[in-house]
């Protein structure tokens, strides 16, 4: 099957955002007018980010400053993934999180159980008959070394260890910064245990986006501009994986990886004119 064919038979885009749509604050030239494609060929399109350093509303908010206005049911991140994780599987269990402020309160706002931060140090002896049943990990920017400390002396004694996404760097205008999959190494050099993700690639990225769509997997697209996460997505869960130049990854990065894109455009713009 062909690019065009591909796109053809798809009939939902889940666009990742960071390098594939925008980059940092700066839309990425022709974004929209793929959009525009999308409707006019009859299909739809969702957003969802591995990077839950914020939330939907958050990031509602960002795009609408670049001109694109979308709808809750529209755009997902790691972070709600990981929210309904917890929901089916550990209800009623205590987290700790290491985490930002916004997903701290998507957190509270579903019901989690967030370990007391009045009492987070785990190190003080008063603290000791203290522990949460979980550690969560997100892209925490707020991360400092208290934090860091506790999540390992938490795991160490038995608590579960969840992250929501292995990325290593995200992507900024002049470089990268450590993303939640560094954080993660951090602990598991530390601790010896390795954590459990829900974001992408993983099946339970897949599965909410389907159960919110109704779309079959076999008619989704996940294109982003990592190979790892957002082609490995669906390449690795029965939909489609396409790759974007855009970001991250580089064309010469496909010949060495285990992992290859159903298809690859220079752009999402590039993709909207063969649609």
């Amino acid at each position: 099957m062909n690019e065009t064919d591909i796109l053809k038979d798809i009939d939902l885009f889940v666009l990742d955002m960071d390098g594939t749509f925008y980059l940092g604050n700066n839309i990425i030239y022709g974004s929209l007018e793929f959009l525009e494609a999308v409707k006019k060929a009859g299909k739809r399109y969702m957003f969802f980010t591995n990077n839950s350093s914020t939330n939907s509303d958050k990031y509602i908010e960002k795009l609408a400053g670049m001109n694109c206005f979308i709808g809750k049911d529209q755009i997902m991140t790691s972070g709600d993934v990981m929210i309904r994780f917890l929901k089916n599987n550990y209800d009623g269990k205590s987290v700790y999180l290491l985490g930002t402020k916004p997903l701290e309160d998507s957190f509270l706002e579903a019901g989690i159980e967030l370990f007391n931060r009045d009492n987070e140090d785990a190190l003080e002896p008063d603290n000791l008959d203290k522990r949460p049943d979980i550690v969560v990990v997100g892209f925490d920017k707020t991360l400092d070394f208290r934090k860091l400390s506790n999540a390992c002396t938490y795991i160490r004694e038995g608590a579960l260890f969840l992250a929501t996404h292995l990325d290593i760097n995200c992507p900024m205008p002049n470089g990268y910064i450590p993303d939640c999959g560094a954080i993660c190494k951090a602990i598991e050099l530390s601790t010896g245990c390795e954590p459990r993700f829900v974001g992408k690639p993983f099946k339970e990225t897949v599965d909410m986006i389907v159960d919110a769509t109704r779309v079959p997997k076999e008619k989704i697209a996940f294109v982003g501009d990592r190979i790892y996460t957002d082609v490995a997505t669906g390449v690795k869960n029965g939909a489609k994986g396409i790759l974007v130049l855009t970001g991250e990854c580089q064309l010469s990065d496909v010949e060495n990886s285990e992992v290859k894109p159903d298809a690859i455009f220079e752009s999402i713009y590039e993709m909207g004119k063969k649609l």
